[in-house]
């Protein structure tokens, strides 16, 4: 009996790169430990800034967690990951960025230990899942309540999440502006507070100091009049906003209009003006002195508001014309013949105002507004584009607080005391699982340590002098002080922050890490040429 030759079974071509156990898992772990050492130095308010330098030159001087990861050009699917749960913090709750991406490192690099000692990556997850849960119930019985008439302690949120950025030495100011617009769009209903960002506009303009900046109880429009002769100023503005066109409509079939005669040319022509004159006579009989329109404008229209004396401003985007409404409580209009003056906004003036080389429009002093805007200014982009970054993590942190209802102690305080118990919990679990619930606690304390690193203190006699102070009474919010390079009580030097940031980024790192965890096996397409997956040889 003769023995057939085995058949050749193809599953994988040839450039298909496959990674399996433990080095698919180590190479995953590698990958996110290296997205955390890059921004953790960049914690706290002795941390250090990144240059950030693009494809095309443009230089970014940050320590914002957010814009470094998004920053880089990240090719390894488990960095990809790191970098989402940066996005995903931001999005939230505005801040609390390099914490999260830091817990995804500390926790990967713990649960490391833990493979190596033969521990099934399931159990792991079991225990990290159970650790987290058990934190946020921590974080929220020690968070203290917190309310929109708390201005000082909104006050000191919006100075810890700018401390130790270009906008710290003016923080004060910046302060101010951030709690005075998150609490005039703040929105009460059976209890709770939810507050819209997006309708807190952050216009930057080079020139001037962070001093210069101000909060506009209105809407800033980085555009112009749609004519030089039109007023550059409306005194007690009666707003309409329009989002269709002062055009004549096209026909949507193809349409030929036969003229045979020099009359009806003229004729035709004047019947188009009267169409866009009717239009501007219904903006005018409305009563209203400014206008902004979503679409273009005719020069014929532009002819007579120019005429009318009412200030214009066209081709605004659909973003703009919906804070207009809610800053000004006027009514977006598309039938124009319908306009009525109980359809417009007010405000108490509309300006163009000429800041740093280009020209603005000012919607001021708006009654009740739903909407309002906050001018950085800065001596250079650099130093603007921080600014800016500075002020949408101190109105996310405002914001978040506000809605959470919650703050606590930072300065590492919370950390130090959410490990403190969930050292206590481990005691009570059998199994492995204990283990992932003790290195989970652990990951927590990396953030107090590099408090301390970024201080100049000793990292080992830091933390246990933490712990001791943990134990006694009354020492729950006692963290790190790097200014004066020792411990202190968080909460009367005022360095607070909400609970949701906390929550948010313990949730985050968790699930990234879990995520990442749980993989065994990567098979990837090779690139064009016959090239590994990235990061994979």
């Amino acid at each position: 009996m003769t023995q057939q030759p085995q058949q050749q079974f193809i599953i994988l071509p040839e450039n298909m790169m496959r990674t399996r156990g433990r080095d698919a898992q180590g190479q995953n772990i590698l990958a996110a430990r290296v997205m955390a050492e890059i921004v953790k130095t960049t914690l706290g308010p002795r941390g250090m800034d990144k240059m950030l330098v693009d494809s095309t030159g443009d230089v970014t001087i940050t320590n914002d967690g957010a814009t470094i990861v998004e920053s880089i050009n990240v090719e390894h699917p488990a960095a990809k990951m790191v970098v989402e749960v940066a996005k995903t913090q931001d999005e939230e709750v505005g801040d609390g960025t390099t914490t999260a991406v830091m817990l995804v490192g500390e926790l990967l690099t713990n649960a490391e230990k833990l493979l190596e000692q033969s521990i099934h990556p399931t159990v792991i997850v079991r225990g990290y899942r159970m650790a987290a849960q058990k934190a946020q119930d921590i974080i929220d019985s020690v968070g203290k309540p917190i309310t929109l008439k708390d201005t000082a302690l909104l006050m000191e949120i919006a100075g810890t999440s700018m401390t130790g950025k270009s906008a710290e030495a003016q923080k004060e100011i910046l302060s101010d502006l951030t709690v005075k617009a998150v609490r005039q769009v703040a929105e009460e209903a059976n209890g709770k507070v939810k507050v819209d960002r997006d309708t807190i506009a952050i216009e930057k303009k080079a020139g001037g100091s962070i001093a210069d900046s101000e909060l506009i109880n209105g809407v800033v429009l980085d555009k112009e009049r749609a004519t030089p002769g039109m007023p550059k100023k409306a005194a007690d503005a009666k707003i309409a906003l329009v989002d269709s066109p002062f055009e004549i409509k096209k026909t949507e079939t193809d349409a030929k209009i036969r003229i045979t005669s020099t009359d009806q040319l003229l004729a035709f022509g004047e019947q188009e003006e009267k169409i866009l004159k009717d239009k501007v006579d219904a903006i005018v009989k409305s009563g209203a002195n400014v206008l902004f329109c979503q679409k273009g404008i005719d020069d014929i229209a532009l002819h007579y508001l120019t005429k009318a004396g009412i200030l214009t401003v066209k081709n605004v985007s659909g973003d703009d014309i919906k804070k207009l409404s809610k800053a000004t409580g006027a009514t977006i209009a598309s039938n124009l013949k319908a306009l009525t003056a109980k359809d417009l906004g007010y405000a108490k003036t509309v300006e163009e105002i000429k800041i740093g080389g280009d020209e603005m429009i000012f919607v001021r002093d708006c009654k009740n507004p739903k909407a309002v805007a906050i001018l950085a200014r800065g001596g250079t982009e650099h130093v603007v584009d921080e600014i800016d970054r500075s002020l949408k993590d101190a109105v996310g942190s405002v914001a978040t607080a506000v809605e959470a209802g919650k703050v606590v102690a930072g300065g590492g305080s919370i950390e130090i005391e959410v490990a403190r118990e969930i050292r206590k919990y481990a005691e009570t679990i059998g199994g492995r699982e204990q283990l992932a619930v003790q290195e989970f606690a652990d990951a927590l304390e990396s953030i107090p340590k590099q408090l301390a690193k970024s201080a100049g203190m000793d990292t080992i006699d830091t933390l246990v002098k933490l712990r001791a102070e943990h134990e006694k009474k009354g020492g729950q919010t006692i963290g790190v002080n790097v200014f004066k390079a020792e411990t202190a009580d968080m909460w009367q030097i005022g360095v607070i922050e909400p609970t949701r940031t906390k929550i948010n980024a313990l949730r985050s790192a968790t699930e990234a890490s879990v995520l990442i965890l749980r993989i065994d096996d990567v098979i990837a397409s090779g690139k064009k040429g016959g090239g590994g997956a990235p990061g994979m040889e």
